[in-house]
């Protein structure tokens, strides 16, 4: 009898250590945010862990959000962080629920794209990576890069077929 109990306590605590964690850094009810938000980012990321949500801090995007173009966020929009595939997350919704893009740092330069990295060679042939973002957004893909050369910094957005988006010095 003894270890059925055992049997069942284990299996309700590993159970529940798999699921999804959400946190919240508000006090509202629903983890703190809109319940179309976390319907939506549930639906979009299903496989998502670790997920932490929190109002939108301008000072913490790690994007550019000018270079990419998206639609400037206010403090009543929200950022979700979160893991999903070994990789740690930031993806942004308006407060109406609104997805409006998701992002992830590169760390080995060469899962860049083959197109990205030709591009990178013909056209940057001096200049090293310093950080890369893939950022999704309505139906793109894009990947933001810091590139140095010396002291000159510069910031370019490519499309998957290494077509350069925008660029602009840092």
């Amino acid at each position: 009898m003894k270890l059925k109990v055992l049997s069942l306590v284990l299996a309700t605590v590993f159970f529940f250590s798999c699921g999804t964690t959400y946190n919240s850094t508000t006090s509202n009810a629903a983890y703190g945010l809109p319940a179309n938000i976390r319907t939506g980012f549930i639906a979009k990321y299903p496989d998502a862990t670790n997920v932490t949500y929190t109002q939108y801090d301008a000072a913490n995007a790690p994007i550019d959000w000018e270079l990419n173009g998206w639609s400037p966020l206010t403090s009543s929009d929200y950022t979700v962080s979160f893991d999903m595939g070994g990789r740690k997350y930031n993806a942004w919704y308006t407060a109406n629920g609104t997805w409006v893009g998701t992002t992830y740092a590169i760390t080995d330069y060469t899962t860049l794209p083959y197109a990205v990295n030709t591009m990178l060679k013909d056209k940057y042939k001096d200049y090293t990576i310093e950080s890369a973002q893939r950022e999704s957004w309505k139906d793109q893909v894009g990947y933001e890069l810091i590139l140095v050369n010396g002291d000159t910094k510069t910031k370019v957005l490519v499309d998957a077929n290494g077509n350069v988006l925008k660029e602009k010095a840092k």
